[in-house]
């Protein structure tokens, strides 16, 4: 089964081919255009490298978030048209839980720490197992001071990885040997990551229909902010 995969939760746009034996192609990009921009171009230049077409294409896979409003938006949207036009099946897996699973291996939890912008980040936490990691919390949403509180109050040593914990890597550094930060290299949700851990529930047959496949916002948009201030003011 060959599996597309889409994470648009950061800044960075991450689409990838794979099936169970492995990833296939794969590409990320950090650059100053939209996520409206670069998907769709992205994806079709993935499959003619690849030497394959849409209707190839066995399963859809695609990151919810908690992300950026608009990004979130695009991905999602995107992989629910693709599904439905190809009639195949899709999954939407948080992208906090693909963040963490290239740390898979880490001999410590894991704190997966992805940039909200307006000084906060999104947050969650994860035990490795064998095979890949497991949720010790739901998402949430937290200024660096609250992330440190939290860490603070968990009193165990910590991975950190993801854009928010490198923006705010001298906040969280006042825990010392406490927090380890993980490569930069692995800052953002990995489509390849997306792509392995959507197969097994693909084979499985647990599907999600697509409507059912929503971004994970865990507070208001720009401009739903900027309502109720004019609201109040009114």
């Amino acid at each position: 089964m060959i599996v597309l995969g889409i994470d648009t939760a950061t800044r960075q746009t991450s689409v990838a081919l794979g099936t169970e034996g492995g990833p296939i192609a794969q590409m990320a990009l950090s650059v100053a255009r939209s996520h409206e921009e670069i998907v769709a171009p992205a994806i079709q230049q993935l499959l003619t490298w690849s030497d394959m077409s849409l209707s190839q294409l066995g399963g859809i896979a695609v990151g919810v978030g908690p992300g950026l409003f608009t990004g979130l938006r695009v991905g999602v949207e995107t992989a629910r048209t693709l599904a439905q036009v190809l009639s195949a099946p899709i999954v939407g897996i948080p992208s906090l839980d693909v963040l963490a699973f290239p740390l898979r291996d880490a001999r410590r939890p894991i704190g997966a720490v992805i940039d909200a912008r307006r000084g906060e980040v999104f947050v969650g936490f994860y035990r490795p197992v064998p095979g890949g990691v497991t949720r010790m919390s739901e998402p949430m949403v937290m200024s660096p001071d609250g992330l440190v509180a939290e860490l603070e109050a968990r009193a165990e040593e910590v991975v950190l990885v993801g854009d928010g914990a490198l923006r705010y890597r001298r906040e969280l550094s006042r825990l010392g040997g406490q927090v380890e930060f993980a490569s930069p290299s692995l800052a953002y949700p990995q489509a390849a990551s997306l792509v392995e851990l959507s197969v097994p529930r693909l084979e499985r047959e647990e599907f999600d229909r697509p409507f059912d496949v929503v971004p994970l916002y865990l507070r208001k948009s720009d401009a739903e902010i900027a309502w109720d201030k004019r609201a109040r003011a009114g």
